[in-house]
């Protein structure tokens, strides 16, 4: 009896032993790091909106991700990953674990992309240039939509001279698998906090049209950061146009003629032949020159009243200008500002 005792007790230790032994086995295996990145901290993977299970599990066997691609693909499908596939950028750490891994895709905990339209971005074919690069989107995706006239309309009131106008400035966060629907609804509903019904009531006692008042205040913005001279500027501008005058608007030779970083314009500059040339044609260019703020919009919507038709930067170059109604006056502001550049050695 006592011999059977002691032998029901050896099988029970020896049963605890391997159920341990398998326990800590598959806990090794499947929940401790099995992530050993080199040279880094961390790496992303990209599923694209396209890709199925196969696709995803090439691509983490490609980058050596993990270390036991079989036990992976096993515990994958144990926890059902094939049917809950999330597009998205995942940020995968060192040492993280095969179930981690799983759960970041299965329960879409993706890393969005962060897209940054600012000053840097200058017209159409950059802002789909710096897009294509950043998202999945292709710049085909981006570029039927922004050619397709009804969309433009239907989504912004523009069209595709003026489509550069859809962009706000700022800081997105989107999917990296955004879809083009997607990514142009929220530039939409960006758009649409702007332009909501008080602007565009403003924008229509200017007697210009929305696309027209953001064109103008391109130009603005432009021409200075300062809220005030903002004001002024466009209440000059307001009144050429309204005389028939060309605008000649300096920023509009740097965007024609693509130099942008330029601090002073040559007569060179007004040979160009270009839509954008202010100073050979009458009237507001065919779109915007830049991505403009709020203050810009605001600034142009809101444009001081005054007779001025002529500005020109004071000669301390301090972000302010000196205005005037009479060409006179103005070529003896432009005479001293040509002299500060001579003096300070600025030649382009």
């Amino acid at each position: 009896m006592a011999k059977q005792k002691k032998r029901r007790w050896v099988i029970f230790l020896l049963l605890v032993f391997i159920i341990v032994a398998a326990s800590f086995y598959v806990y090794n295996k499947f929940f401790i790091g099995r992530v050993h990145l080199k040279d880094k901290s961390y790496t992303f993977i990209y599923i694209g909106r396209e890709d199925k299970y196969e696709d995803v599990l090439d691509d983490i066997n490609a980058d050596n991700i993990i270390s036991d691609p079989e036990a992976f693909d096993w515990l994958a499908k144990k926890m059902e990953l094939p049917d809950h596939i999330n597009p998205g950028r995942y940020r995968i750490t060192n040492g993280m674990s095969m179930r981690q891994i799983i759960n970041l895709i299965k329960y879409n905990k993706q890393e969005n992309v962060k897209l940054t339209y600012n000053s840097q971005i200058r017209d159409m074919d950059e802002f789909v240039d710096y897009t294509d690069d950043k998202l999945e989107l292709s710049d085909s995706e981006l570029e039927d939509f922004i050619d397709d006239g009804e969309n433009l309309h239907n989504y912004f009131g523009l069209d595709p001279e003026t489509s550069f106008a859809m962009v706000v400035p700022g800081v997105y966060e989107v999917s990296w698998a955004i879809s083009s629907e997607e990514f142009f609804a929220l530039l939409k509903e960006r758009y649409l906090k702007i332009w909501n019904s008080n602007r565009v009531a403003l924008a229509k006692k200017t007697g210009y049209s929305v696309p027209q008042i953001i064109t103008l205040a391109s130009i603005v913005q432009s021409e200075s950061v300062i809220e005030s001279e903002q004001k002024k500027i466009a209440g000059v501008y307001f009144n050429r146009l309204s005389k028939g005058m060309p605008l000649q608007a300096d920023p509009t030779l740097k965007f024609a003629n693509k130099n942008y970083d330029a601090q002073r314009i040559l007569d060179e500059d007004k040979e160009t032949d270009s839509p954008y040339n202010t100073y050979r044609y009458k009237g507001l260019p065919p779109g915007p020159i830049c991505l403009v703020g709020t203050q810009a919009i605001d600034a142009t919507l809101n444009y001081s009243k005054h007779k001025y038709l002529f500005f020109c930067a004071k000669p301390q170059l301090n972000g302010y200008s000196d205005f005037s109604a009479t060409y006179e006056e103005h070529d003896k502001y432009a005479k001293a500002y040509q002299k500060a550049l001579n003096a300070r050695g600025i030649n382009r």
